[in-house]
């Protein structure tokens, strides 16, 4: 998308609104996002009520790519230039000490913040109109807190309704191409530690820090989308083995559920409404949520999800559907029950 193809007035629009205090969802090239004025402590507390997101459940701050990071942060360490180097912008999140200046309505009340610089032409726009660059977007996925993430302004207007007070407007750039969340790595206590798969995979964090990261301990800062259930449809989503797809259908058939499958292989398999995605671990994030979505809308019983691969590539789509079938035994054990 060149600036021509950008639709400027309603940028222009939406940043206004935004220095005023207002809500505004905008695409980025991992989800769709609800932002607030970052310095603004009543607009930030608006997407909590928004969402209704637990007020200590940090959000993350968007910037624009010439932005001053010694504004946000109390330092950038060394670790954290090599990866802006390397991914930004793009779809990383870095944790680092928030800088006094900055409230710590965006941080949970956390002495760290999180904050990355997004791809998406459509939020490097609206960043460098909103306080011409030197401002911060906190932006939550634009969704109802625990739900699955939208990555397409329909989904945000499904998610809210038409008439919501809160949210001023909807910026439209298409379905996002990243599909699921940042990569998170906390730097605010020594070297990486991965909060957050994502797109950016272990290995590619670790080519460019020279040592692989560690995974989150009990001292980690909390962040976003960390809950044990989370990115969950209305309906109750179980994930099965491939091997035990056909059999579990066919016992729930047997038992009188309605089932919408999401799988990947060819399986002979039969369900009340059935998609399939990629086996190419970034095509399937693409489409991910969207699926989600759509087997939601079939209104079955139960939505099953035919496990994925456990492979480094996979290790996002794989942290959110866990969270997503937070109860997959015990929603299958109530569901299979004789």
């Amino acid at each position: 998308m060149t600036d021509e193809q950008l639709d400027w007035p309603a940028i222009r629009d939406a940043a206004r609104r935004l220095e005023r205090g207002d809500l505004v969802a905008f695409p980025t090239e991992t989800v769709y996002g609800l932002g607030a004025d970052a310095e603004n402590r009543c607009a930030v507390t608006y997407i909590y009520e928004a969402k209704g997101r637990p007020s200590n459940h940090p959000v993350i701050v968007h910037v624009a790519p010439e932005a001053d990071l010694s504004y946000w942060v109390k330092s950038v360490p060394e670790d954290a230039h090599k990866l802006i180097a390397a991914f930004w912008p793009g779809p990383l999140t870095l944790i680092l000490k928030r800088a006094d200046n900055i409230p710590d309505t965006v941080s949970g009340g956390q002495d760290s913040i999180g904050i990355r610089c997004p791809s998406h032409p459509v939020a490097q726009a609206l960043l460098r109109t909103f306080k011409d660059g030197k401002g911060g977007v906190a932006a939550p996925s634009a969704n109802r807190f625990g739900h699955v993430s939208p990555t397409t302004a329909q989904h945000v207007r499904d998610e809210f309704g038409p008439n919501n007070p809160l949210v001023s407007c909807v910026l439209d750039g298409g379905q996002s191409d990243v599909g699921i969340e940042s990569t998170i790595v906390d730097l605010s206590r020594g070297k990486a530690v991965l909060l957050r798969p994502g797109h950016i995979d272990i290995d590619a964090l670790a080519a460019v820090l020279g040592y692989s990261p560690s995974l989150p301990d009990a001292e980690a800062p909390r962040v976003s989308g960390a809950l044990d259930a989370h990115y969950a449809p209305s309906t109750p989503v179980v994930q099965i083995a491939t091997a035990e797809l056909k059999s579990i259908l066919a016992r729930l058939q047997n038992a009188g559920y309605t089932a919408a499958l999401m799988h990947y292989t060819d399986a002979d398999v039969s369900a009340t409404t059935t998609i399939k995605l990629s086996q190419d671990a970034s095509a399937y994030a693409h489409d991910l949520y969207a699926g989600l979505r759509k087997m939601d809308e079939a209104k079955a019983d139960v939505i099953v999800v035919e496990m994925p691969p456990a492979g480094e590539a996979w290790r996002g789509i794989n942290d959110r559907l866990r969270r997503a079938a937070h109860d997959s035994a015990g929603i299958l054990e109530r569901l299979l029950k004789t």
